[in-house]
């Protein structure tokens, strides 16, 4: 890590060792998913919607259920989400939402776009899930709304209020391959303020990812992160976002001496490494001009560096940057005893700039910058047994063609628990800095006639409630087509890698089911199943599983002093990208299909004190899921969470 991120490490774990002692956090055992959960991104309007008037498919990761899971990265949890599928290796964390590419999913903490502009996507290796979080996943096309990058959906995570923390909370934890883990969560609510202070700190020597291979690959990473809102007037509310994350990670090379037995292959790689740093900010302004009208104006800040690292020094690095500032205005109001309508304006205005900083000159090392407003109109009907809503955005782009996309959706309560739901909309994305500029001469050489990919899709949805919402099941049907989809092209005769648009067409389609159920006043089962079928031009694409499927299966002793949980992840056989032919032009393989079991349990030892463990991946599976890339084996932690 950076002088800065050692020296802000320490602060957070000097924080920890003062806190330890006497606090710890321990969630509310009552933080199940209910018929009315909040879902603050599924709208631009500043109030958001319950998942019964939400005519989309999502899922909420609610504090508890990360809580029940132990959950430390985001990502690992999402693997528990219809219509998700995951690939994890040492520094770089991809999800794909139905199908979609990595960059085509939204992601937003605290309401923030946290995408590295050079990638054009997230790492979720880098989002860890602090004290108090929460995720909402919202699926399906979500561009009408958000514009570029909202493809397959948008993925928002959420660090708790000073009013939903705890005075002070924290946990620490430590086990095999010499992993510590610890965090911190703070939080002050008053009548008219609130504030809270996170910070997680994660350090393992890891294990190796080669094949017959000898090199551990650690990990430290550091997040720190603090959230106000403040009354100004009776009408007038301030909030603000802080957060900072730092990683310093090994990682493994792949042999590209085509003599090699190995060739094609990730090998031991010494002193290769990464560092990467990231900083985002955002103050906002809500005015409640009256009860039925509301404006909210806010600007957001990323900034993002990452630099790669051989045993001679430095290999690569990029820098990039996104301001952005965003209006929503909404107005609602009734027409007779039944009908309720909410109209929303919203308009943004980016900019996103990239430097590469390439440290050997074969690269172009000055600025590049888009800029892109968007203008966006949404309304929203609600009534007492159906919900309508249809959204239309023109997003202005200095790069490229200007471009207009639309959601529409509705949803009927049929009576007896059940409600059906339908949805039919369009996404985009642009090209990112490095497909349109490439990042080596010579290497990777950009494409900057590159054109947005576009896309458009379609779902149906049952949702069923049984028992007095004992039991809640839904099923979901979807299909899209992809237009321009952007790939990598390795022409003769120097076969050098550049991006293009391609001709043809990607089509996912597939089923999501899940369900949430009380088996008794003391055990709930959450599971879900997706089936896929992505296709390019009738070929099946890689890193998308056709069958993702798990279960957690909780439970908690009478009042919680202790609880248990078993969650089962399998993750079906998938292809994958393989350079081992010597035109390093890459070939088709086939990865096998994994079924991962983790056990997790608690048990309190005194009011304010529990010690927890678990075992991830309990049955030791061998598996990759990236070719070649091998990941961890079974893996033992123990702890102790307080609260004060």
């Amino acid at each position: 890590m950076t002088k800065q991120s050692q020296f802000l490490s320490r602060i957070a774990l000097g924080a920890l060792a003062l806190a330890l002692p006497q606090h710890a956090w321990a969630a509310d055992a009552e933080d199940h998913l209910g018929p009315d959960a909040i879902l603050v991104s599924s709208t631009r309007a500043a109030e958001p919607l319950t998942d019964t008037n939400y005519t989309g498919s999502a899922t909420i990761l609610s504090i508890d259920d990360l809580h029940q899971r132990q959950t430390r990265d985001v990502s690992d949890a999402l693997r528990d989400v219809p219509g998700v599928a995951v690939s994890q290796v040492a520094g770089q964390t991809q999800l794909r939402l139905r199908g979609s590419e990595g960059n085509h999913v939204l992601v937003l903490v605290d309401g923030i776009e946290v995408s590295d502009p050079f990638a054009g996507e997230f790492d979720f290796g880098t989002l860890q899930a602090g004290i108090g979080g929460r995720v909402e996943v919202l699926r399906g096309p979500q561009s009408a709304l958000y514009g570029s990058d909202a493809i397959g959906g948008v993925i928002s995570y959420f660090t708790p209020s000073g009013c939903e923390a705890a005075p002070v909370a924290g946990y620490i934890e430590a086990g095999s391959h010499a992993t510590v883990n610890a965090a911190l969560q703070a939080g002050l609510c008053r009548d008219d303020y609130d504030v809270s202070f996170g910070a997680a700190y994660f350090t393992s020597d890891g294990t190796p990812n080669t094949r017959d291979g000898l090199r551990d690959i650690g990990r430290d990473a550091l997040t720190l992160s603090a959230k106000t809102s403040a009354d100004i007037t009776s009408s007038l509310r301030l909030r603000a976002v802080l957060r900072y994350t730092a990683v310093d990670g090994d990682y493994n090379d792949q042999d590209f001496d085509s003599t090699s037995p190995t060739f094609g292959l990730l090998i031991d790689s010494p002193g290769v490494r990464y560092e990467g740093e990231a900083l985002y900010a955002l103050v906002g302004l809500t005015w409640q001009a009256s009860d039925n009208w509301t404006h909210d104006l806010s600007a957001q800040a990323a900034d993002i560096s990452r630099d790669n690292y051989a045993s001679y020094g430095r290999t690569f690095g990029s820098e990039g940057q996104r301001l952005k500032a965003s209006y929503a205005t909404t107005l609602k109001f009734s027409s007779g005893p039944v009908f309720n309508h909410q109209f929303t304006f919203a308009a943004d205005a980016e900019r996103e700039r990239y430097r590469n900083t390439d440290p050997f000159g074969f690269a172009f090392t000055g600025r590049r910058s888009t800029d892109n407003v968007g203008l966006v109109g949404e309304y929203r009907l609600s009534a007492d047994r159906f919900d309508l809503s249809g959204a239309l955005r023109r997003d202005i782009n200095d790069r490229f063609a200007d471009a207009t996309t639309f959601r529409i959706s509705g949803g009927v309560d049929a009576g007896q628990g059940t409600r059906i739901r339908g949805a039919y909309g369009s996404g985009i994305k642009n090209p990112g800095f490095y497909e349109l500029f490439g990042y080596f001469d010579g290497q990777f050489i950009g494409n900057p006639d590159l054109r947005p990919e576009k896309s458009k899709g379609w779902e149906v949805g049952l949702d069923q409630s049984l028992a007095n919402d004992a039991f809640r099941l839904s099923a979901t049907w979807f299909d899209s087509r992809l237009t321009g989809e952007i790939y990598t092209t390795y022409p003769a005769p120097t076969f050098v890698a550049t991006p293009a648009n391609r001709t043809t067409r990607s089509t996912q389609q597939g089923l999501e089911l899940s369900a949430r159920a009380h088996l008794g006043p003391r055990v709930t089962l959450d599971a879900a199943y997706t089936w896929l079928d992505a296709e390019e031009a009738g070929v099946e694409e890689v890193r998308r599983p056709g069958n993702t499927a798990s279960a957690a299966l909780t439970w908690r002793a009478p009042n919680d002093v202790a609880s248990a949980t078993v969650v089962v992840r399998h993750n079906g056989a998938t292809d994958d990208l393989a350079f081992t032919d010597p035109s390093f032009i890459p070939v088709t393989v086939r990865l096998d299909d994994y079924t991962l079991v983790n056990l997790n349990a608690e048990a309190r030892l005194a009011p304010g004190l529990t010690a927890f463990g678990r075992i991830e991946n309990l049955l030791d599976e061998d598996y990759e899921q990236v070719f070649s890339y091998v990941s961890p084996g079974r893996t033992a932690i123990l702890g102790l969470r307080a609260q004060f």
